[in-house]
């Protein structure tokens, strides 16, 4: 079980390192929009490049944040199966749901996923808007590393509903970070 659980942190450490940065990323997101309101506003100017790239930013910030807020419990779900029962319980409808619809929705996006970057990158695909940025193919590529991010997060979750099945008597598995918050 040891393993199990260093295995799940090793990911919640990934994943909350990757929040971080994100969080980086909407500050960023809010400074562009109000650079862009102040210009085209203030000055008559403005850029597609610098309109690009808040929305740019907001993708990357959705998709690769993904599993983070998994990891902190944030994506919507059906709390009748979930309001007023055991920890133990709660850790089968985690692991049936990651088994029967989050892996399987990882693998399907990833699949489809490939040939879309890889056709990207042998384009070197940019922006099809005139000033627009360059690189659109590394934001496609970001859907990949959704994938994996999310998967080991899904990876992850049900390492920890394993634990705590398994767990002799009262013991549970310890916490994931953040929980309880």
């Amino acid at each position: 079980m040891g393993a199990i659980l260093k295995f799940a942190n090793a990911v919640d450490r990934l994943n909350a390192g990757v929040g971080k940065v994100l969080s980086l990323a909407v500050l960023a997101m809010v400074l562009i929009v109000f650079l862009i309101v102040v210009l085209r506003y203030g000055f008559s100017l403005g850029w597609v490049a610098l309109q690009e790239s808040y929305v740019w930013l907001h993708g990357l910030v959705f998709m690769l944040g993904a599993g983070f807020t998994l990891q902190r419990d944030g994506h919507v779900r059906v709390d009748i199966f979930y309001r007023g029962h055991s920890r133990k319980f709660r850790a089968w409808v985690n692991l049936a749901g990651t088994l029967l619809f989050l892996m399987p929705l990882v693998i399907t996006i990833a699949w489809v996923s490939v040939p879309y970057a890889a056709d990207s990158w042998a384009r070197l695909e940019a922006s099809r808007e005139a000033g627009g940025l360059p690189g659109l193919f590394a934001l496609k590529s970001a859907i990949l590393v959704f994938c994996v991010l999310f998967g080991l997060q899904g990876l992850s979750l049900m390492a920890r509903s394993v634990a705590t099945l398994f767990s002799a008597g009262t013991a549970e598995a310890p916490p994931r970070p953040g929980e309880g918050i």
